[in-house]
């Protein structure tokens, strides 16, 4: 506050000679002035600081007064500015009705009527002098209370334990029966998890809260006495507290401060200091039979170890010799079909190629078996019906489970196609059926149902949320008890007789559900049966918009040069002969290394048809290192299986075995 200033009187009196004489009277009382020329100039002398305005009457008068009035309505708390208004002779404020509206807008004003005497003006002054400088007392004591209550509310923000001051409520009784919330700290919600709680009641807000905690705050409320503790908030989620409660305020006033911290995690861990003791105490006491069930638990483990080392080792196996043998599959089952479809021989010949044919195909379906037992399946996903799947495999159930067993159908109605492989799926309702067939040595009845059900975002099969097709097996049979139905998938794991079973059924259905997305679920109890379902993911794509065509005569090949690249020479040959017949101009290569070679003296090479698991560089690295050589060059990948390390899932892929019009629709796709 500059006193030259907040002290001084603003002047405006804009007609005559007003201003000057006012000046002048106020200088000769030892009072400092400033004439303001407009209500514009008094305005700004206003927020620079004054004591008190000197106004005549006729400044005021048709005057755009807005400004002025809205300045008043914003000025500070403390501050109600004084106006001495010199009003026109015979214009006092009983006899003058625009006087009245003046003192309305102006609020603080004192009227003085022309012609008036020096002594009347100067006491009015000096009185509305003091007046501003009680005013700026009282700003000076607000702006102390204001920086007292930010240092009271900074350190309110900012301690680390929770803090409230709460109102208890008594019933008619003068128990404590609940209290209300006067103030928190932002502490006291990451304390407690409650937030925007001031003005509601604990009982609203959980209203299981232990009755223990009212009881304790009523007695500080009545009787004064703060008091410190320890307890538990079960209903606040289980947290133990530390508490410190005081009265605050008037003893009329039943309110209670309550500061406190959460000692959650120490009790836990005392309490786990004490179960750890006693079980050490235990652990001495029963130090013999704990060495033998740790020699048990280790004899299990190891037994599961070597399982596990076996299955991985038939993994490792059955992959290896899948992708051999669908090596040896290529060439037989291109040359059988190339001498199908030219239909030579005599009839008996062509009957003898048809058999052999169909035996390359059951050979086929053996290897994909053997690839679903180690998982590395080069599944086929389309969409298809599964109620007509399964109604078509009624039959071969019913044979296959024998006269004693009744098999019953439980299809839902428009059901959508489900995401799965045909051949596989078939394969694993087979299998689930031979399965409930055994588990009923007396005959019994099987169930086969089939419905959609949808999954919420959170379930307890732990799959995606959307919907699945529900396959299920149910039979009336001996059941198992939870211990064995959890190992059932367990490779090798069998209930069966020596000879009866290998073990491996269920886990390679479990298998195949898993890579479909889906997942493989038991439900069973002794003597009441079980229940295996099967969740396969539904598919957006109709039934048989994504199946291949049986004949050659749709596809339309651009017909160029090929290079094939295969390092087993029978698959190599029998690839380039289809390509010759499908009107390629073929050159051959037996490794990627080979092949780059062959491209840099051939520009006019169009197509590759690479193997993928070659020595040496990759079909996959071939593709991409002849693609800096030619980009437009098309390229085809053929895998023996589903070697999916380092092969994109845009790269057109063939598998082995295949025939010409496998070979010549993926031509057609890229």
């Amino acid at each position: 506050m500059i006193p030259h200033l907040s002290e001084r009187a603003l002047i405006l009196a804009p007609v005559g000679r007003d201003a000057e004489i006012a000046a002048s009277m106020l200088g000769e009382a030892g009072l400092r002035s400033q004439i303001c020329a407009d209500l514009s100039a008094l305005l700004s002398g206003i927020d620079h600081g004054a004591g008190f305005a000197l106004v005549t009457e006729e400044a005021l008068h048709n005057r755009d007064l807005h400004p002025l009035v809205g300045w008043l309505q914003k000025q500070p708390e403390w501050s109600d500015f004084p106006f001495i208004l010199l009003t026109r002779r015979g214009g006092g404020l009983e006899r003058n009705p625009a006087a009245s509206r003046y003192l309305e807008m102006l609020g603080n004003v004192n009227f003085l009527e022309r012609p008036f005497h020096p002594t009347t003006l100067i006491s009015l002054a000096q009185s509305a002098l003091r007046g501003r400088r009680r005013q700026y007392d009282a700003r000076t004591r607000l702006e102390e209370l204001h920086r007292g209550a930010e240092k009271y509310r900074s350190l309110f923000d900012s301690i680390e334990a929770g803090f409230c001051i709460i109102e208890m409520i008594f019933d008619e009784a003068g128990n404590a029966a609940d209290y209300r919330f006067i103030e928190t700290n932002p502490a006291f919600a990451r304390q407690t998890g409650l937030t925007d709680v001031v003005g509601k009641t604990m009982r609203s807000q959980v209203p299981g809260h232990e009755q223990n905690w009212f009881d304790i705050y009523g007695r500080v409320a009545l009787t004064g006495e703060g008091v410190r503790f320890e307890d538990q908030a079960e209903a606040l989620g289980d947290y133990w507290y530390d508490v410190y409660a005081f009265r605050v305020g008037d003893p009329e006033a039943p309110q209670v401060a309550v500061l406190f911290n959460d000692i959650t995690e120490r009790r836990r861990m005392e309490a786990a200091l004490r179960q750890s003791e006693e079980g050490l105490r235990a652990l001495n006491e029963t130090l013999e039979e704990r060495v033998q069930q740790r020699s048990r638990e280790l004899e299990l483990a190891q037994e599961a170890l070597r399982q596990s080392q076996k299955l991985e080792s038939m993994g490792q196996l059955t992959g290896g010799v899948a992708h051999d043998f669908n090596n040896l599959l290529t060439p037989i089952v291109g040359s059988l079909d190339l001498l199908h479809r030219r239909g030579l021989g005599t009839d008996r010949e062509r009957r003898l190629i048809e058999g052999a044919l169909q035996s390359a195909d059951r050979a086929k379906m053996l290897v994909q078996r053997l690839l679903a037992f180690a998982r590395r399946q080069p599944l086929q996903p389309t969409a298809i019906d599964i109620a007509s799947l399964v109604r078509d495999m009624r039959d071969l159930i019913v044979s296959t489970s024998g006269p004693r067993v009744q098999v019953e159908l439980a299809i839902t109605d428009d059901l959508p196609p489900a995401h799965a492989d045909a051949n596989q799926i078939e394969m694993a309702l087979l299998n689930l059926a031979v399965n409930a067939r055994d588990a009923m040595p007396e005959g019994g009845r099987l169930r086969i149902g089939v419905t959609c059900d949808i999954m919420a975002p959170e379930n307890g099969l732990r799959l995606r949320e959307g919907r699945y097709i529900r396959l299920s097996v149910t039979d009336n049979g001996i059941g198992m008890d939870q211990e064995t139905a959890e190992k059932a998938i367990e490779p090798f794991f069998t209930t069966k007789g020596v000879g009866q079973g290998t073990g491996l059924g269920l886990s390679m259905v479990h298998g195949l559900v898993a890579q479909l997305g889906g997942r493989l679920t038991i439900e069973s109890a002794i003597g009441e049966g079980t229940t295996i379902s099967l969740w396969l993911p539904t598919s957006e794509i109709e039934v048989g918009q994504d199946a291949a065509g049986p004949d050659l005569s749709p596809v339309k090949l651009d017909h160029g040069m090929a290079l094939v690249v295969d390092d087993e020479d029978l698959v190599r040959a029998s690839t380039v002969h289809m390509l010759r017949e499908l009107g390629y101009d073929v050159l051959e290569a037996n490794s990627a290394e080979h092949a780059l070679a062959i491209m840099k003296t051939e520009p006019e090479i169009d197509v590759l048809v690479t193997d993928h698991l070659m020595p040496g560089t990759t079909g996959t690295d071939l593709i991409e290192q002849a693609r800096m050589l030619k980009p437009e060059i098309r390229a085809l990948l053929i895998s023996g299986y589903a070697e999916n390390a380092g092969i994109s899932a845009e790269l057109p892929r063939l598998t082995k075995p295949f025939k010409q019009i496998d070979l010549a629709k993926s031509l057609a796709a890229l």
